[in-house]
């Protein structure tokens, strides 16, 4: 079956347009149907949101969808993904919920949904929950006397920032430390400036202003040259920058150079390998992250596994093999001992206590390989016929001869929005840089025929 709602990410899309009230009472409804099936007990959901302006409208038609079907929600308000999938099962619901679009701008909105074990749920699920999208289900709607209830949660705050301070030894401080905090306008823009205070580092934030329309306008993990200015600017030890939702961060060194996820990962591999808290010697990554991570890892006689791009499917593979450290190039890391999702704030954590443990700068900690050059460009389309085009086909077959074993091409749609994403990777930047600018023409010109 054609998946007509749900992409790598939840249901995402233009609020009020594709994400409308009706769609997101349609999903409260047939999610709940799903997860409310035992009927001998009260159900509930816990339901987070980041800070766009449409989280409001999205949030109540959640509410009237999955009471309509018996269901107790249980409000956080604005809260990080991590901490809704942590929630979820703290709190023993039986389904999740997050409204975010992540690191696109507030125009945008989504869904996501996380089962009682707080991981996403599987395709299946998703698909089991599109067919009921599309049904009359006023027939399976609850009686007057079984409606569920709604109940704001006061103190959501102070377990996750408890929790976070939990995935470190109780003996770490931050003391010393003059970190820039870019929340980037969204759901962290509390919880992640009180617990890096409350580890004893000295805060400094940006993009901790939210008025409905500023998540991720030239702030956060997607647009770090404010964070990089500062750090510079107040001769800071460290800057770091999550997404909408915080389940994703990069870091800027003390120089104002850029910490990716490939690094953190990196990092947070050799520090668990030293502390022998790896579950296997190796990482799972996508296709999307460096040869050079592959490289560095190899010489601590670590693996690389690399899996499709979305954290999801990298969770698959941790989950399915047993490793515990995994992510994405753009920050989504899995530190599976503590989270069954992204965690900007953890993971930043981690890199911290490295620096902390070794007493060196972070450039020098946190930059521990040198990464091959990368180009990736996106071509805006209006599906993926495009890729199917005979002249699309030829300039990728012909790019990947002129690599010829000397780099990686990856073309993909992207999960999220309407673009082809075109990655070249070799040791020769203009080589790769030509070979990525001939299929994208090749793309713009099939896309406009």
């Amino acid at each position: 079956m054609t998946r007509s709602y749900f992409g790598t990410d939840g249901i995402r899309g233009r609020a009020n347009q594709k994400i409308t009230p009706e769609l997101a009472m349609k999903v409260g409804q047939a999610a709940g149907l799903i997860f409310n099936r035992d009927g001998e007990r009260r159900h509930r959901v816990v339901i987070g949101k980041d800070t766009r302006l449409s989280g409001y409208m999205i949030e109540y038609a959640l509410v009237a969808g999955f009471t309509s079907v018996g269901m107790d929600v249980l409000l956080l308000g604005p809260m990080p993904t991590p901490a809704v999938a942590m929630l979820t099962r703290s709190m023993r619901a039986d389904l999740g919920v997050m409204i975010s679009a992540s690191h696109n701008l507030y125009e945008d909105n989504g869904i996501k949904l996380f089962g009682p074990d707080a991981y996403k749920l599987s395709d299946e699920t998703e698909l089991e929950i599109e067919k009921l999208i599309e049904r009359d289900l006023t027939s399976r709607l609850a009686g007057p006397q079984e409606l569920g209830r709604a109940k704001r949660i006061e103190d959501v705050r102070a377990r996750y920032i408890e929790y976070a301070k939990r995935t470190l030894p109780r003996n770490m401080s931050f003391e010393g430390l003059r970190v820039v905090l870019d929340c980037a306008n969204g759901a962290a823009y509390k919880v992640a400036p009180e617990a890096l205070w409350e580890l004893g580092a000295e805060v400094i934030t940006i993009g901790d202003a939210p008025d409905g329309f500023n998540i991720n306008r030239a702030v956060g993990s997607t647009a770090p040259q404010k964070l990089k200015e500062k750090v510079r600017e107040l001769r800071a030890d460290v800057g770091i920058a999550l997404d909408g939702d915080a389940d994703r961060v990069i870091m800027v060194d003390e120089l104002g150079h850029v910490v990716d996820g490939d690094q953190l990962m990196a990092v947070v591999a050799r520090s668990w390998r030293d502390e022998g808290w790896l579950a296997k010697p190796g990482v799972v990554a996508t296709i999307m992250s460096n040869l050079g991570l592959e490289r560095y890892l190899g010489s601590l006689g670590l693996t690389l596994e690399r899996t499709a791009v979305g954290d999801r499917y990298v969770i698959e593979r941790m989950r399915e093999r047993g490793y515990n450290v995994g992510g994405e190039q753009s920050g989504h890391v899995i530190l599976s001992d503590y989270s069954t999702t992204g965690d900007g704030l953890v993971t930043a954590m981690q890199a911290l206590a490295a620096v902390k443990k070794l007493g060196r700068r972070v450039s020098e900690v946190c930059r521990v390989f040198e990464p091959l050059p990368q180009v990736l460009k996106n071509v805006r389309v209006s599906g993926r016929l495009a890729l199917e085009q005979d002249a699309v086909v030829r300039a990728i077959e012909a790019g990947r001869q002129r690599l010829d074993g000397a780099g990686r091409l990856v073309i993909r749609p992207s999960g999220t929005e309407p673009v082809i994403r075109v990655m070249g990777e070799g040791e020769n930047p203009d080589l790769v840089t030509s070979v990525v600018d001939d299929i994208c023409d090749a793309l713009t010109r099939a896309e406009a025929a």
